[in-house]
């Protein structure tokens, strides 16, 4: 959802760097920010703070960038292409002339989630994912310590998916799925998943790993160590794409049929 579906990576950026203003500090750079996307509780981690040397304690940062959030993120709105892609899906159909489902997987927990779709328009299109179909950070169904680059929250998605197909419909597997990621870690949790990966970074993301695409599709980058390397893609296996937005998203090429 964050940076993908939402605007929300630059209101994050916004409120980390008003706090960091306060204290003296420099702006996030993008080369930080980088390594933290999509990182459940990254924004209070060691690589941060490391980074940040601000004079105050950890949780009195926190505290501080939450008021920021709890003013900014209700004005977050969604990225281009992104509703039309939502209503296309909502009726398209597979190769198979099965309907296409959706579901979500994001490392918001959910009480940030609210916040983000609390605006009519914003909520609107969160709304065209089934609330069934929606698997947030904070899920008890995802192990503690579980978030993404392990592919856990995708596998919890898909199987919301099938528990919940109607009768006579065959259940999906991990080969048969599209994950849509902005970050790295979410790029290599769809890979382990088994999952096909369209990446659609935001520019700067994508300025950071110039020459590192490869990787990137893959889920070779590495930034957290979680193991299994057997569940990681192959370099340039055709498993992982490269998009610069969701507009005009080229349907035929994933296999999938929108009604005229």
């Amino acid at each position: 959802m964050d940076g993908l579906l939402l605007n929300t990576e630059d209101i994050y950026t916004l409120c980390v760097n008003i706090v960091l203003k306060k204290y003296g500090r420099p702006g996030l750079p993008w080369w930080l920010k980088a390594k933290m996307m999509g990182v459940p509780g990254s924004s209070n981690g060691d690589t941060f703070h490391d980074w940040a040397q601000l004079p105050i304690e950890r949780e009195q940062f926190k505290q501080e960038q939450r008021e920021q959030q709890e003013i900014h993120f209700p004005e977050c709105q969604p990225l281009p292409g992104v509703e039309k892609l939502l209503s296309d899906l909502r009726r398209a159909k597979n190769t198979d002339g099965f309907d296409m489902q959706v579901a979500l997987a994001s490392s918001s927990e959910k009480y940030n989630y609210d916040m983000k779709t609390s605006r009519a328009v914003t909520k609107a299109v969160l709304d065209l994912i089934q609330e069934k179909h929606r698997v947030l950070g904070d899920d008890p169904r995802i192990g503690r310590g579980r978030g993404k680059p392990a592919p856990d929250i995708y596998l919890v998605a898909l199987q919301a998916i099938n528990d919940t197909l109607p009768e006579g419909t065959p259940k999906i597997s991990p080969n048969e799925c599209l994950v849509f990621e902005d970050s790295v870690i979410g790029v290599e949790a769809g890979r382990r998943a088994g999952m096909r990966v369209v990446w659609v970074p935001h520019p700067k993301l994508a300025a950071e790993y110039v020459g590192k695409e490869r990787e990137v599709l893959a889920g070779r980058i590495g930034l957290v160590d979680i193991g299994d390397e057997e569940q990681l893609g192959v370099l340039d296996d055709g498993w992982g794409e490269q998009l610069p937005s969701l507009e005009n998203f080229p349907y035929e090429k994933f296999g999938v049929s929108v009604p005229s």
